[in-house]
């Protein structure tokens, strides 16, 4: 136990240090969201929110999670800590609330046409591996900005310092399925988890259309005559990923050589859904009593520092157990329900071919925009019917499910990619998840 707290207090000293190196006044967070007083990128109160205005707090840095085989991978990612002041009398909250609470997949983002999104992002530096003075930035794949100084790509624009905060600010015009990530040194930072869903509503929310005897008010695109529409509550965001366990561990012990061929010959062992490979896929959201989705921190190298409340979810015998993939991905719906799947790949390495094992998939859109020649709403509908959509990473289609025609019963979503259907060396797993239909 001593030498444990020992290496602790050792790792935080060492961050600390080259925190001031890169900051040499100190870390400031700086949250910048109309109406909001505290820094929390929040209101509440008297705070007023601006109307359609949106803010997030996301925080960059590192953490573990465990595969569905049980093996503990190390990553970098994003934590949202939106709600979280940034502002005295809590001036060290983030960073004591972000140490060590990388999320995979990140935060998913969901905003709707004509909101005005402010997304201030900070810099906490990785715990397990001092030596890093990597910047991030977020990148909204994609999205067609207005300036380059928002895009996150650095070479036309500026990554985010160890220490620092920048805001973000996105006028949201364009409805559909996006995702984003960090876009310094890509090849690692994504291959490591700094990657999340993303995805913007129409502004046709909210009116009735009737399409095919049925009337819908949620809709993939303004698409004017309700061909778009699924049933309210059936919209399920899709990330098809992969890990790499070896360059993983290598990662973490700083082993990395010999440098750039190591990038060249990266190969997932590891493919997933929403950050978890099957059966985990199929956990409810936010589910904390997962046991499957607890690394446990005592098993860490180095006695790695637990992370604040509330990610801590057990503290048995100074076994530390905390929720770092938050996000499920089991499909559920009843017969005659017309289900969304916003499915998207974010792999580094692969394409990836997924099929719904009979079931009719329509495809309404890829690359956020409506399925129409020439991507827009009064072009000749391109929309097709299909078994199975291929993605690259990258890329993100909208596809419709309609049940009206299906027997109740339990369905699967899988990768046709079949050395992909395990857990590292373990089968029948991977990139897989349930799509579950009750009358």
């Amino acid at each position: 136990m001593k030498l444990k707290q020992t290496n602790h207090l050792l790792r935080c000293a060492v961050l600390m240090a080259l925190g001031f190196a890169a900051n040499p006044a100190h870390a400031v967070f700086n949250v910048q969201c109309p109406g909001d007083t505290n820094g929390d990128a929040d209101w509440s109160g008297d705070e007023a929110q601006p109307a359609k205005t949106k803010c997030m707090h996301l925080t960059g840095g590192d953490g573990f999670t465990k595969m569905a085989d049980g093996t503990s991978m190390y990553t970098f990612g994003f934590a949202n800590l939106t709600g979280t002041p940034a502002l005295a009398p809590a001036p060290n909250s983030i960073q004591d609330h972000g140490l060590f609470h990388a999320a995979w997949p990140a935060p998913t983002i969901m905003l709707n046409e004509g909101d005005e999104f402010y997304l201030t992002l900070s810099n906490l530096g990785m715990t397990m591996r001092p030596d890093l003075f990597d910047p991030h930035s977020v990148h909204f794949h994609g999205f067609p900005q207005a300036s380059a100084f928002f895009d996150g790509e650095p070479e036309s624009t500026f990554g985010v310092n160890m220490g620092g905060s920048v805001t973000y600010y996105y006028n949201i015009k364009e409805p559909g399925t996006y995702l984003y990530h960090c876009h310094v040194e890509a090849a690692e930072h994504m291959q490591m988890g700094m990657l999340g869903n993303l995805y913007v509503h129409p502004a046709q929310d909210g009116t009735n259309k009737t399409f095919g005897g049925k009337t819908y008010s949620r809709f993939v695109f303004n698409d004017g005559d309700g061909s778009t529409g699924y049933t309210s509550g059936k919209e399920f965001p899709l990330q098809l990923s992969s890990f790499d366990s070896k360059f993983h561990e290598a990662n973490l012990k700083i082993q990395l050589a010999p440098g750039v061929t190591r990038f060249a010959n990266m190969k997932d062992d590891y493919a997933m859904i929403n950050g978890r490979g099957y059966p985990d896929s199929v956990a409810p959201l936010d589910d904390a009593g997962n046991g499957n989705m607890r690394p446990k921190l005592s098993t860490l190298p180095d006695g790695a520092p637990a992370p604040v409340n509330p990610a801590v979810v057990e503290n048995d015998n100074d076994t530390l157990k905390f929720q770092s993939q938050k996000m499920g991905s089991k499909v559920t719906a009843k017969v005659g329900d017309k289900v969304l799947l916003r499915i998207s790949s974010v792999s580094v390495t692969e394409f990836f071919t997924v099929t719904a094992q009979g079931l009719p998939m329509q495809v309404v859109g890829q690359g956020a925009r409506i399925l129409r020649s020439g991507g827009h709403v009064n072009g000749s509908n391109l929309y097709f019917n299909t078994g199975s959509v291929t993605l690259g990473g990258g890329e993100a289609n909208e596809v419709l499910v309609d049940t009206s025609n299906v027997a109740p019963g339990t369905y699967f979503l899988y990768t046709t990619n079949l050395n992909h259907l395990s857990n590292g060396h373990e089968d029948n797993g991977g990139m897989m998840t349930e799509i579950e239909i009750t009358l």
